[in-house]
């Protein structure tokens, strides 16, 4: 098979294990086993508590020890276990340590399959600028299949959703171990501190103040993106408290068709990043993703199911924006700004912060605020914090693009 389809079928399983569940888990923890905000927000906070090490742990292990596309199969395969034995909870405490144990396998193969696909096309001399994302692309367009498959099977207010996912993850877990091989940096003879067995190698990018800069701005990012991952859905489907006004309307009973839209979006939006990389650079690609949250939860503030849900459309149309220019150009800047030796380690690195710390405060805090406010003043304050967080960074990342 070619070398690009077969990351094309690896990068669309990838995000359909994914999207099989975290649109909709929101909305079956409310909806259907009634768990409140701050219980919701600690499930996808289990996200962040396992990319705090286990992106740098397997990456590290990735990187000299065990080849990364057979860490992507058994990371994989061990995530699939435990969210079939999540699929068979209902209580808290059984429920969560399920899922986090599930993610705790799962996180690590994002950056993982990043570093399988950035050392294939380096074989295959590809430009990864201008390679990498067509084949992501085909990530997303797997995330929305799963999305809508979910929804037309009905099962986004039930565990079949978490069934689907596991399915997925033994299918790409199998086909992980076809993937080109990967080498391995692994000299004996070298003497290795606690600090690279452990995976934290790749925090000597801290060092460097212009990485360092744009990584603690990507765990802000990073925030951002778990605030709509948690409560986006279960928004949506119990809008404002379930007004009669609302009841049928095709944004309440197809919440995640409507939030589809957003990843539909993100297809388009990755196409266009080896233009603006390359001719605008980092620093402008993570100022307009800024502005683009800004401009995502006030659209989803200001609008509803019913005459306001152009509104909504404009917030799923400006997330591809807000997604894919910090997330996809991300992982290209890390690739291009670190040593190849350490490439899975300073991918978990970027993970860690975006999909660990990130993901893991803006969680609770999002919780938090759900908890405290109602829906529209949330909105808003996200929108005032992602505005803040532009500001700062237009001020202090200091990146001089030279045109390619």
């Amino acid at each position: 098979m070619n070398i690009k389809l077969k990351l094309i079928l690896m990068h669309f399983l990838e995000y359909a294990i994914w999207g099989a569940w975290l649109i909709s888990l929101g909305s079956y923890l409310g909806g259907t086993l009634h768990f409140d905000g701050l219980q919701i927000g600690s499930f996808f906070a289990t996200m962040g508590l396992a990319s705090l090490f286990m992106p740098g742990v397997m990456g590290a292990i990735a990187d000299r020890v065990v080849p990364a596309q057979i860490v992507l199969g058994v990371c994989h395969l061990l995530s699939a276990i435990f969210m079939f034995v999540a699929s068979t909870q209902q209580d808290y405490v059984s429920l969560y340590v399920s899922i986090l144990l599930s993610v705790c396998f799962y996180m690590p193969t994002i950056s993982l399959s990043n570093a399988v696909s950035y050392n294939a096309m380096t074989k295959a001399r590809l430009d990864p600028v201008v390679a990498f994302p067509p084949i992501r692309v085909w990530g997303t367009v797997g995330f929305i299949v799963s999305m809508i498959t979910v929804d037309l099977m009905q099962v986004t207010q039930n565990s079949g959703q978490l069934i689907f996912s596991g399915i997925l993850s033994i299918i790409l877990g199998l086909y992980s171990f076809t993937l080109p091989s990967c080498a391995t940096n692994n000299n004996k003879s070298e003497k290795k501190s606690w600090v690279t067995y452990f995976g934290l190698e790749a925090f000597r990018l801290f060092k460097q103040r212009k990485i360092a800069i744009f990584l603690i701005f990507s765990m802000f990012l990073g925030m951002l993106l778990q605030i709509t991952n948690a409560f986006a859905n279960g928004y949506l489907t119990d809008f404002y408290g379930g007004q009669s006004i609302y009841k049928g309307t095709f944004g309440v009973e197809h919440a995640n068709i409507l939030i589809s839209l957003s990843q539909l979006s993100e297809t388009l939006c990755i196409l266009m990043i080896p233009f603006f990389m390359k001719r605008y650079g980092i620093k402008i690609v993570m100022l307009i993703s800024m502005l683009a949250w800004v401009l995502r939860f006030m659209f989803l503030g200001l609008g509803n199911p019913g005459d306001g849900l152009w509104l909504f459309i404009l917030s799923m149309i400006v997330y591809g924006v807000a997604f894919d220019f910090y997330n996809i150009s991300g992982s290209l800047f890390i690739e291009k700004e670190t040593d190849s030796s350490i490439r899975s380690s300073a991918q978990g690195l970027f993970m860690i912060m975006t999909n660990g710390f990130g993901a893991f405060i803006g969680s609770y805090a999002a919780g938090y605020i759900v908890k405290v406010y109602d829906w529209p003043t949330s909105w808003f304050i996200f929108s005032g914090f992602a505005l803040v967080v532009t500001v700062l960074f237009a001020i202090v990342f200091r990146y001089k693009h030279v045109q390619e």
